[in-house]
């Protein structure tokens, strides 16, 4: 229908007759258009009464238009919801037939054909269409209310258009605590209801659930406003909302609704694109029935969430439960000291017996009594005395000592062993080499150079910690601001909001890092604080016996551990795509850390300088990055990761084997192969160190299994294929380390003992939990809903955050392993332990 609006005004002129002749024209003017205008279009001349739950079928065009009115009365206490069905056979979107509903409070309009709109300007068109109406309640004061309801169908079509109209009551539109309700959804016909907090409940979990995964949904929670933003073009206005395929679940709190009620809406989007699906093949299709493809049947529930009791008592025994292991610490070392002070209240001194002294040398491959006259490493029968023959002379003693008091000595950077390189070379090409060959350096240099680990990682951790908390902060108040939960992966269906967080149990299981890390640090430091204070007074068990202390490398693995907290919290803060790395930066660092000080033990003079090893770090954390970005299609990506596996792998070996004496450079491969054919094929020797041998093959055979599986299978998840790779190493490692210590007729004590199957069983159950995939920010935020599940521990925490407790006690009884498992030697003569 086209409108002429006329504007009719006069102004001052000089002449009455000349006001008065124009006005009669204005006049004249205005009737001719109005007989026009009625001569083209019929005027309904009063709305057309109308009954509920019946179907109205008319016609509709550019001289024709129907309104129909409806009335009725709502009771205080009672919310009714109208349900307006409308349809028409025209698909002509440039003529559609328009409904205007017009209520006490506002305006609601809609055409059919609906017109909805996908990506890349797609259009898709629906015939039928129905929407629930804003529901009307009686004042305060009033216990019923008489309401009218007025639809306007008109049309701009040339010929007539035909429609059908139904209006009816909506059923269960208002949804009960604890009961489940069935109902279907399309993208034309959304539907909404209404929620009311019971007493006493502050806090409740929406769950929807569909046995089916497409077509895509999206379900949001919005306050009582009118209009409801119930169509796939503004549902993302207000609220809280997320998509969904099979389940979704949004915890929604009392205090966001002072009113104490809310809507729940859900709309079926056109295109499944933004759930993982496909994009529809012929463009401009759309839904044209009730029971087309795109139907959701779906099934909602609300019930209570947990109480703010079950917050106190889950935080409580979280911090009780790693508040034990301080108690077991101080526990072992009173027990520690009281057996030291009994031993020593005897005779007073304490060491070790004479089986126990000589048993490792008994069985060594040379003869007890240490290395060649004059070789180096050589120290005579008065180093590591028994308690009988403890007492020396001065001269004996600084006769024993192998390191300098000299300050020049200790400050500076260069090796005060003349000749060193020389005699170390020498050395380190001997069949059978004991830890004295390879503890020549001075050792408070090398104890220096070992705290660089610790100082290098407490500042790598605070520049990386500052950002990383910025940056959480900004998702998780983007995500509080908007409303859009699909930026953060959630397990929702056990996530239980703090404040500000949306899950806090997710970050509350993260304390046991941090607590175990700070632990194994007071470990740490009373173990060297003993050591240096022994060295203080010349113990020569301190000085000449046992594996050389040095404490830099598991102040740093401490650190690593609290950072490990500190950053999978931040990660679980809000869990994205983007910032995945916070999550396992750490874990790389630590897994790195513990097999250069299991390899330090008995190699200390070889050790990378700490730049080296944190430089080798980053690039490890930047292939972690490339390969999430790149891992799942790229080709190139997989190629080039596996060659530098497999380059690094031998690099690496070639290092260990000849004991950092083969220069690692372009060259190094070329000397390799003429190495192996000169002592393989021209001499026909075996391998010198046969030992060291089979570890690198092994090694070497675990690393190039992982390169051929990755090449081939390309795994989804790069950071934990990357994480695996360092985990079998640290594992392979550790398992040869302890097997060539009972080889080698070593004893291992019951607390290592102890760790060691702590360690293997918490591990065991960690992984476990670990595989147990409760979300994926590979996938679309709506599948990634799907591998949600209930909470397993205390109606509060989840498998993941099972996880998070067992890892955190898995780590720090490895770190004891790595600890206390030489603890044997400490009265063995360095030059009868062997290296392996």
């Amino acid at each position: 229908m086209r409108r002429l609006w006329i504007f009719i005004g006069t102004r001052p002129v000089g002449n009455a007759v000349q006001m008065g002749s124009l006005s009669l024209a204005a006049a004249m003017l205005l009737a001719s258009l109005l007989v026009g205008c009625q001569c083209q279009r019929k005027l309904p001349s009063s709305p057309q009464q109308a009954e509920f739950n019946r179907v109205y079928s008319g016609a509709v065009s550019r001289t024709t238009e129907n309104i129909y009115s409806f009335s009725y009365t709502s009771r205080a206490g009672q919310v009714d919801a109208i349900r307006v069905f409308a349809s028409a056979d025209s698909k002509d979107l440039h003529y559609p037939v328009i409904f205007v509903v017009r209520q006490q409070k506002g305006v609601l309009s809609w055409q059919v054909p609906l017109a909805l709109r996908g990506l890349y300007q797609r259009t898709y068109k629906y015939q039928e269409v129905s929407r629930t109406l804003c529901p009307l309640e009686p004042e305060e004061e009033e216990l019923s209310a008489e309401h009218s309801l007025f639809i306007d169908v008109a049309s701009m079509a040339p010929a007539n258009v035909h429609y059908q109209l139904l209006v009816t009551w909506a059923k269960h539109f208002t949804l009960e605590t604890g009961e489940t309700f069935n109902f279907s959804a399309t993208p034309s016909q959304p539907q909404y209801f209404l929620y009311t907090f019971p007493v006493r409940v502050n806090s409740v979990v929406i769950r929807v659930e569909a046995e089916q995964a497409h077509p895509c949904t999206v379900v949001s929670v919005q306050d009582i406003v009118c209009p409801v933003y119930d169509l796939d073009h503004n549902v993302e206005f207000i609220g809280v909302y997320q998509s969904m395929t099979k389940q979704a679940a949004i915890t929604v709190q009392r205090k966001d609704f002072p009113d104490g009620k809310f809507y729940i809406v859900f709309v079926v989007r056109p295109e499944d694109y933004a759930c993982g699906g496909s994009f529809t093949t012929e463009e401009g299709k759309g839904n044209s029935s009730h029971t087309g493809e795109h139907r959701k049947d779906l099934r909602i529930t609300v019930v209570p969430a947990v109480s703010e009791s079950v917050y106190i008592h889950a935080t409580l025994l979280s911090f009780l439960i790693f508040l034990m292991f301080y108690g077991g610490a101080l526990l072992v070392t009173f027990t520690q000291y009281a057996c030291a002070h009994r031993c020593t209240s005897a005779d007073g001194v304490c060491g070790p017996d004479d089986e126990g002294a000589n048993m490792v040398a008994a069985f060594h491959p040379i003869d007890s009594s240490g290395t060649e006259e004059g070789g180096y490493g050589a120290i005579e029968e008065s180093s590591c005395r028994t308690p009988a023959s403890h007492s020396s002379t001065p001269q004996d003693t600084a006769r024993c000592r192998s390191y300098s008091d000299s300050s020049a000595e200790e400050d500076s950077d260069f090796d005060p062993v003349h000749n060193f390189d020389m005699n170390k070379d020498v050395a380190r090409t001997k069949t059978f080499l004991y830890v004295s060959d390879l503890a020549r350096k001075d050792s408070k240099s090398i104890r220096k150079k070992y705290q660089v680990y610790f100082w290098n990682i407490l500042t790598i951790s605070v520049f990386y910690a500052l950002p990383v908390i910025q940056l959480v902060i900004t998702y998780q108040t983007v995500v509080n601001v908007t409303g859009n939960q699909d930026i953060c992966y959630y397990n929702f269906l056990c996530a239980h909001p703090l404040g500000v967080l949306s899950a806090f149990n997710n970050i509350l299981s993260n304390a046991g890092y941090i607590m175990l890390g700070f632990l194994f640090l007071l470990i740490v430091l009373q173990r060297d604080m003993t050591y240096r204070r022994a060295l203080e007074v010349k113990d020569i068990y301190a000085t000449e016996c046992g594996i050389p202390k040095h404490f830099g490398l598991f102040y740093a693995m401490a650190v690593a551990l609290m950072m490990e907290g500190v950053l999978s919290a931040c990660y679980h803060v809000c869990p994205n795509y983007s910032n995945f790395q916070f999550d396992t930066s750490f874990l790389y660092m630590i897994a790195g850390l513990c097999m250069l000080k299991l390899y330090q033990t008995r190699h200390p003079d070889i050790n990378p300088r700490a730049y080296a090893v944190y430089a080798i770090f980053a690039l490890v954390i930047f292939l972690a990055v490339l390969g999430v970005i790149f891992g799942k299609n790229a080709t190139w990506f997989w190629i080039l990761f596996s060659a530098v596996h497999v380059i690094a792998s031998l690099a690496l070996s070639t290092h260990i084997y000849y004991m950092g004496r083969l220069k690692i450079d372009v060259g190094v491969f070329k000397r390799i192969a003429l190495v192996l054919y000169t002592d393989f094929i021209q001499q026909c020797n075996g391998p010198q160190y046969m030992d060291r041998m089979v570890l690198l093959i092994l090694g070497n055979l675990v690393n190039w299994s992982f390169a051929i599986f990755g090449l081939i299978l390309r795994p989804k998840d790069f950071a934990s294929y990357l994480l695996g790779i360092f985990i079998c190493n640290l594992l392979l490692y550790l398992a040869f380390y302890i097997i060539m210590k009972l080889r080698s007729l070593e004893k291992i004590r019951p607390i290592p003992s102890f760790c060691i199957i702590a360690t293997a069983v918490l591990w065991a159950a960690a992984l476990y939990f670990f595989f147990q995939n409760l979300t994926s920010w590979e996938e679309t935020p709506a599948e990634s809903r799907e591998l949600n599940r209930d909470c397993s521990l205390l109606h509060f925490f989840d498998d993941h955050d099972i996880w998070h407790f067992l890892s955190a006690t898995a780590m720090f009884f490895s770190f004891l392993v790595l600890l206390t498992l030489d603890d044997d030697l400490e009265f063995v003569r360095r030059d009868r332990i062997l290296v392996f």
